[in-house]
């Protein structure tokens, strides 16, 4: 089941600085340049790094589509203080993008 524009744009609307890219009927996220995760099946999916998890300590892990590897769900997607602390906190920990490697689709 592919997600929705409308969860795609709640999600955003809950994070300046969070952008989607849309890829094969779900999105992948970027704050502020950086992938942290993604929309799957209307779930919010976050890469289980360990600010991620310091975070969400207790998290579920799930595939976001058959054969990937586990990633953490945000549950609390109406917490909009809590989606800064994370995605900041991720932003902090992830590497900087490589120069050129795509464009990113801007939604507010």
């Amino acid at each position: 089941m592919a997600s929705s524009q409308e969860f795609r744009n709640y999600i955003l609307g809950g994070c300046p600085g969070l952008t989607a890219r849309a890829m094969m009927g779900e999105y992948l996220l970027y704050y502020l340049g950086k992938h942290v995760g993604g929309v799957y099946d209307n779930r919010l999916l976050v890469k289980p790094i360990d600010a991620a998890c310091a975070v969400l300590p207790g998290a579920p892990r799930e595939v976001p589509y058959e054969g990937a590897k586990e990633m953490l769900l945000v549950e609390e997607t109406d917490d909009r203080g809590l989606l800064r602390r994370l995605f900041d906190a991720m932003y902090a920990a992830l590497p900087e993008p490589a120069p050129g490697t795509g464009r990113r689709e801007k939604h507010t």
